[in-house]
């Protein structure tokens, strides 16, 4: 009867804890939208305009490093061409479906993903655009980019600068029409000139949607028109590459002005070698790391980032011009990208 009687007691005491644990044993989640802490690592999504860029390359590898650094997880998924917004709100739907905390991404029209970035949102995903804002801003949480309007600012004093004193015959290659980038870069260059949009010192514009070829052969278009032209903007340093194989096609290399923005390694070559006059340097390992930073954050603690933040960008040139502060080739091989 006795050994019966323990028998039943320790039945009772197991049911008894059962029972509690069943009330009161829950696991511990991250702060915010996050996971069970046995889930394994915090999964990251990244979005690029393209996969072929070297620009978004660099990005997507310093994300990457970034993430593996922190211990969480990089899935990145990019458009196939400059432009391609159902990609990316292809790519979006697919990170929701993999259980994302936080989605990187560089739109490339922020008007076609909204509704997609909106539903991220809305599942608990904290949303952080890189290089590029979107519209309207508050899209997204947070942006990590470079200001592109005073980069193009930057770009258009400095070729003015270098034409003593001439008067502008500009050729204008742009990138994607309506993009948040392309805009800010081509009003900031406009600014930075001191022209007007449509002012007739522009002889000559096109779009090349970031392309070295379509670049090329817009400017090849351009100079059937006309080849009394002194400078060139470029929006990115793949069109630089196409606009100069163009003007070289011509003979014209030494009579134009071109100015660039990217600061690739490529691009600080270049200007080494005289092909652009001057090139404004990003740092998209800087957004990457801050971006991956701050998902990992909201992963952890439930605070989502906010607001602005503008990662830099310097003048790159071995020709520098009184008043402007400029960084020289030497810096740029030692901090471009790519």
């Amino acid at each position: 009867m006795v050994g019966r009687s323990r028998t039943l007691i320790k039945l009772v005491l197991i049911g008894s804890v059962a029972v509690l644990c069943a009330a009161g044993c829950t696991s511990q989640r991250t702060g915010g939208g996050g996971s069970d802490a046995s889930s394994g690592p915090i999964k990251i999504g990244l979005v690029t305009k393209t996969d072929t860029n070297p620009y978004f390359v660099t990005l997507r590898e310093a994300a990457k490093a970034a993430a593996q650094q922190q211990g969480a997880e990089l899935v990145a998924l990019a458009g196939k061409f400059d432009g391609d917004n159902e990609g990316q709100v292809s790519a979006i739907e697919n990170l929701v479906q993999q259980g994302v905390k936080g989605i990187l991404i560089t739109p490339s029209n922020s008007g076609g993903i909204i509704n997609a970035l909106k539903q991220a949102k809305d599942r608990g995903i904290t949303v952080i655009a890189l290089d590029t804002e979107t519209d309207p801003k508050d899209a997204v949480d947070a942006t990590w980019a470079t200001d592109n309007t005073s980069a193009g600012e930057k770009q258009g004093a400095y070729v003015k600068a270098a034409l003593n004193g001439a008067e502008p015959k500009l050729l204008m290659v742009n990138g994607t029409p309506g993009a948040a980038v392309d805009t800010q870069r081509h009003t900031g260059f406009l600014k930075g000139i001191g022209l007007a949009e449509g002012a007739p010192q522009i002889v000559g514009a096109g779009d090349a949607n970031g392309d070295q070829n379509i670049a090329q052969q817009v400017t090849e278009n351009l100079l059937q028109r006309s080849t009394d032209v002194n400078a060139a903007y470029t929006m990115n340093e793949p069109i630089g590459r196409g606009v100069y194989a163009a003007l070289a096609a011509k003979n014209l290399t030494g009579k134009v002005v071109i100015g660039s923005i990217d600061g690739g390694c490529q691009g600080v070559a270049d200007v080494k070698a005289g092909k652009y006059a001057a090139t404004v340097m990003q740092f998209p390992k800087k957004m990457a790391a801050e971006g991956v930073a701050a998902v990992v954050n909201f992963a952890k603690t439930g605070t989502k980032a906010s607001g602005f933040h503008d990662t830099g960008s310097e003048l790159i040139t071995d020709k520098p011009v009184a008043g402007l502060p400029s960084k020289d080739t030497t810096y740029g091989a030692q901090n471009c990208w790519g």
